[in-house]
């Protein structure tokens, strides 16, 4: 089953506890390993404590998949089509860390010996700061507050030596207005078999076909069966109805391309 990640609140005492936030993760977020059947892949995740008590962190596994809409679901290990959880174990599950020192946390990927096997495959390995409860002495008679849990995702990814197919969709493209600006909003589906970070960019073409110029997004890393959301500024762009040539570039041979007629509006 999946549910959302969200910041704990949980009801406890009349005092703002952020429990663990002083722990927190120095090697990369993102961890990247490329492999064939039946390989052994290794890493480690560095988790420190800046603070001056010890911390206990407790470390587990989840899957991860986000949407173009916001939503970003982290469910059970092993559940989605593409998770890698089964293949990955680690060590330690909990543990403290002394004040000012780090820990490393060593896993492994052994990739199953499956022929059939390509593309991108990912999981998370959560990293999460356990509270230090307070004492009855310390608490308020019938005091009431907050309790905020820091934890941290980090995402073990395998690509197979077989990339599989790249394909991208644009789901949704529209005209929006926020805070005063005009943007052009995309909607980007990776429904291929490898993660993808292209770079996106319009370029608009007036009535008589000449060029306005071309207008460019952000990279955002998509893996396969996830969505995007890509806000391409328009702002300076003068009233009018153009057609806009949409590119999506994913290197190599990758490109993708969409055109829309577009009327903006004062």
């Amino acid at each position: 089953m999946f549910r959302h990640l969200t910041v704990f609140l949980c009801v406890l005492f009349l005092i703002w506890n952020s429990a663990g936030a002083e722990v927190v993760i120095k090697s990369e977020l993102t961890q990247e390993h490329t492999g064939g059947p039946g390989h052994n892949l290794r890493g480690s995740i560095v988790v420190r404590n800046q603070g001056k008590e010890s911390e206990e962190v407790n470390i587990y596994q989840t899957d991860y998949l986000f949407y173009a809409d916001g939503t970003n679901l982290y469910g059970d290990p092993g559940q989605t089509p593409r998770s890698n959880a089964a293949w990955v174990t680690f060590s330690p599950k909990r543990i403290a860390i002394p004040a000012g020192e780090e820990i490393s946390v060593n896993y492994a990927v052994q990739i199953p010996n499956d022929s059939e096997l390509k593309g991108t495959y990912w999981s998370l390995i959560m990293v999460e700061a356990i509270p230090r409860h307070l004492t009855r002495d310390e608490i308020p008679v019938n005091a009431m507050g907050i309790n905020v849990v820091w934890r941290y995702g980090i995402q073990i990814v395998t690509h197979m030596a077989d990339p599989g197919v790249t394909d991208l969709h644009f789901s949704s493209t529209r005209l929006v207005r926020d805070e005063g600006k005009r943007f052009l909003q995309v909607d980007l589906e990776n429904t291929g078999e490898r993660w993808m970070k292209p770079a996106v960019w319009a370029e608009l073409f007036d009535e008589a076909g000449k060029s306005m110029g071309k207008f460019e997004g952000t990279r955002m890393r998509i893996y396969p069966g996830t969505s995007v959301r890509h806000r391409i500024d328009l702002s300076g762009v003068p009233a009018g109805t153009y057609r806009s040539l949409l590119i999506a570039d994913g290197g190599r041979d990758d490109l993708f391309g969409a055109n829309y007629t577009l009327k903006i509006e004062e």
